[in-house]
């Protein structure tokens, strides 16, 4: 299936027209040296070389700053996929939208030296022109991160879906009925974080916790880890608590206990400085007996249930 992704080409896009004239994207993060021999090998392992590696370059930053810049190395030189999609902002404050048509390529000496060749297509995107929960997630400010909760949306203003081929597609009851299910809950999800991400402050969890922020901008969602992007990393107001947020829609399986567990392991290896602990919450829709139960024995994850309200008046 394509991804969707945004990635940035530079603090405001400043690099945005030089790199689409060249037909690439491209990251930086002030590593100075060929990193092919450190792909292929998944992200975990990445991870466990280069983290160290930017650490020795950044004296006085964190390990969460190297999580996060080494998890948005990896994604933009392999995480994402030949015949994915790219959206990136340019200085105009428009959008240029892609495919990714290349594997990772080394440039020494020039700006974003990591690179992926890119077909870019001639048509801007500009905010006016998306949905507001779309404009909202592509000006996070995250180097490169999710975008595939808005597929449709993104194929319908970039002319991959036309309106005659939408005409001629197969109606939905052709459609195996697994994969609408799973492409309608990836999308359930990331507006839900959106929404939480948006609307941190208005929320119980705002009172005692900030998602993680760097250098003055929100970097806690979709923040990358070696078994995949967390939803939302928060971090509380003594500094002495990190917390793993993981969102589904609808009813929660007791699956997902595993999957913050496996977040919360690489928090508590990678990113916790001492005197820090690790926490998880769950949020969703409805439980059952069987997450409550997997919960009973997982002091630190706590559930919490979210509600939709729709008002006409």
């Amino acid at each position: 299936m394509t991804e969707y992704w945004m990635v940035r080409l530079g603090s405001g896009g400043k690099h945005a027209e030089e790199m689409i004239e060249a037909g690439y994207l491209g990251v930086d993060y002030d590593i100075d040296f060929d990193l092919g021999p450190n792909l292929g090998k998944g992200s975990a392992e990445f991870h466990r070389i280069m983290n160290d590696v930017w650490l020795d370059r950044n004296p006085g930053k964190n390990r969460r700053s190297a999580g996060l810049s080494m998890g948005n190395m990896w994604v933009a030189c392999e995480g994402i996929r030949e015949g994915d999609f790219v959206l990136t902002r340019k200085a105009d404050q428009s959008f240029a939208s892609g495919t990714v048509i290349g594997g990772y390529e080394y440039f020494p000496e020039a700006i974003l030296p990591h690179r992926r060749r890119v077909e870019w297509r001639p048509r801007p995107i500009t905010l006016d022109e998306m949905s507001p929960e779309l404009a909202a997630a592509a000006q996070t400010p995250q180097t490169a991160y999710s975008l595939t909760g808005y597929a449709a949306e993104l194929a319908s203003l970039t002319g991959a879906i036309t309106p005659a081929a939408q005409a001629a597609a197969p109606p939905l009851a052709a459609v195996q009925a697994a994969e609408v299910e799973h492409e309608l809950a990836f999308q359930m999800e990331k507006q839900l974080e959106d929404f939480l991400a948006h609307n941190w402050r208005s929320t119980p969890l705002g009172r005692d916790y900030d998602i993680y922020t760097e250098d003055g901008e929100v970097k806690g969602q979709q923040y990358p880890t070696d078994t995949g992007p967390m939803d939302i990393l928060a971090i509380s107001r003594d500094r002495k608590r990190l917390l793993v947020v993981e969102l589904k829609r609808g009813r929660v399986s007791d699956v997902v206990v595993g999957q913050i567990q496996r977040y919360m392991g690489y928090v508590q290896e990678e990113l916790l400085e001492p005197g820090q602990s690790v926490e998880g919450i769950i949020i969703g829709r409805e439980d059952d007996a069987r997450i409550r139960r997997a919960l009973s024995v997982a002091p630190n994850i706590r559930f919490m249930k979210y509600r939709v309200e729709f008002h006409l008046e």
